[in-house]
């Protein structure tokens, strides 16, 4: 696939299935993740590879975490664990930013939520579907502390990754309804 097909395809694909992305593929998403804009060349970006019983166990973190906030029902219990269970591979993205003279923090962050557009670009050309995440699960400190963040790091999204179960056509939004001239 040619780039500009591939920029102009890509599709997030929340249904996802077995098999996740082979390590070739892994890798390709992570050297490509590795090319985003990055002012000041400090790579403000980790990443964290969930996959076979750990995602139970990442389903467990949610459980406790909304618990901490509100009474559960168990139908509310049961959605809380099998969250992670939707693809095969979740890629939590998080930005680790660092005091920078030059370097804001929210360049930093920006720059994190680059690498995680590349990986699903590089996902989409190599045939993987992917969705990018967020929700109040990736703010909550019990889930921040349970994944081992570190004071400066937040996570900018759960990158889901599987062989797509179904194909999405790309939507075609008018351009112009985007751009204007200015002066």
């Amino acid at each position: 696939m040619d780039a500009l097909s591939n920029l102009h395809q890509r599709v997030s694909i929340a249904a996802l299935e077995a098999p996740g992305p082979t390590s070739q593929q892994l890798d390709n998403m992570y050297r490509a993740a590795l090319r985003a804009p990055d002012h000041g060349a400090i790579q403000p970006w980790r990443f964290l590879n969930i996959a076979g019983d750990a995602r139970q166990k990442l389903g467990e973190l949610y459980l406790r975490a909304m618990a901490t906030d509100q009474e559960l029902s168990p139908e509310q219990q049961t959605k809380f664990r099998n969250m992670p269970l939707r693809a095969p591979l979740i890629i939590v993205a998080i930005a680790s930013t660092k005091d920078h003279p030059k370097v804001p923090r929210s360049e930093q962050v920006i720059a994190a939520s680059c690498a995680v557009q590349n990986m699903l670009l590089a996902a989409h050309a190599q045939g993987l579907g992917a969705i990018w995440r967020t929700g109040e699960l990736a703010y909550h400190p019990v889930v921040m502390d349970g994944l081992g963040l570190q004071e400066g790091e937040e996570i900018v999204g759960y990158l889901y990754v599987g062989t797509p179960m179904r194909q999405r056509t790309a939507p075609q939004p008018e351009i112009d309804k985007f751009v204007s001239d200015w002066g």
